[in-house]
């Protein structure tokens, strides 16, 4: 019997009556169905007295959600497919995304056409899109205190009411550099239209297999996004005497004390997304965020006193 799953926000009334409605539909098709929520992929945030919540990697997976399922339907918005991803991706599964949120930048489609897109899923009509996610790790010396998935960015940054923050950074083999500045963000290219683009980072199309670098409210006019191989470890060193707060998309994090290092770099896990026609980033860039929209010329016909 073929294997399936569904992750719901379960915060949301009507994510909660279409996982169980796709959950029956599954079932009435032969399917073997297994249900769980987002909330088995936020990681947690840690405490002062507690700097550290760590959950290993391979170990977020829900109850029935292995290697041997086929697919799973995400119905929620973009923080359910964040903490979905977290959950599935070290065992391979595709999503299909459904929005049921407000942006949903990360969603295939809407509600409005779920059975034929079901059906078209199962028929095994559809493309994957795998999108690179980073590992990210705090170490004190070579002991591994936390680390975490993520599909779009971690951020290290200062705590409130503290002073501006020295980071000394390196990127593979290169030298160091030591960037001040409230915070710096690491970004894959699906990241790029998050945390990073307001943060004035460029857009990236996520097929380029690059990361990025960004300051975050830095002190000097040279410190600007970097974009960089995705070979490249980048690993961060906290060079001031504050404990910094570290955010991985925008859902957990921990504390990192001075004496710890920050290493990120690109997944051995990559994010698979089911794709029911040809992917198409530029429309979605045009339709949610109005990139490349056309401007209104002014009517010809107005006289200027």
């Amino acid at each position: 019997m073929p294997k399936a799953g569904v992750i719901y926000n379960d915060a949301k009334p009507i994510a909660y009556r279409v996982a169980r409605e796709v959950e029956a539909y599954l079932q009435e098709h032969g399917w073997e169905v297994h249900l769980a929520t987002g909330v088995g992929g936020i990681l947690g945030y840690s405490q002062p007295n507690s700097p550290v919540c760590h959950t290993p990697i391979d170990r977020l997976n829900p109850p029935g959600f292995d290697e041997k399922m086929s697919f799973a339907v995400v119905l929620g918005g973009d923080g359910t497919v964040l903490s979905a991803f977290r959950q599935v991706a070290p065992w391979g599964i595709p999503l299909l995304t459904i929005n049921t949120g407000h942006m949903g930048f990360l969603t295939e489609a809407y509600l409005g056409n779920l059975p034929p897109m079901l059906a078209q899923v199962m028929a095994g009509n559809y493309e994957i899109e795998a999108r690179s996610m980073l590992t990210v790790q705090v170490l004190r010396e070579e002991v591994l205190l936390w680390e975490a998935l993520c599909l779009n960015e971690m951020v290290l940054h200062r705590e409130p009411l503290t002073s501006m923050c020295h980071f000394e950074i390196e990127i593979g083999r290169h030298a160091p550099v030591d960037i001040a500045a409230d915070g710096i963000i690491i970004s894959t290219p699906t990241g790029s239209t998050a945390y990073s683009l307001s943060s004035g980072g460029p857009v990236i199309t996520p097929g380029v297999p690059v990361l990025q670098l960004v300051p975050i409210c830095p002190h000097s006019l040279a410190s600007r996004a970097l974009v960089f191989a995705d070979t490249e470890p980048v690993t961060i060193f906290p060079a001031n005497p504050n404990r910094l707060v570290m955010v991985v998309d925008g859902n957990a994090g921990c504390y990192v004390l001075p004496e710890d290092r920050v290493r990120s770099q690109r997944s051995c896990y990559d994010a698979k997304f089911i794709r029911l026609q040809p992917p198409e980033f530029f429309r979605i860039l045009r339709e949610k965020l109005g990139w490349g929209l056309p401007h209104t010329a002014k009517p010809s016909s107005v006289e200027l006193p």
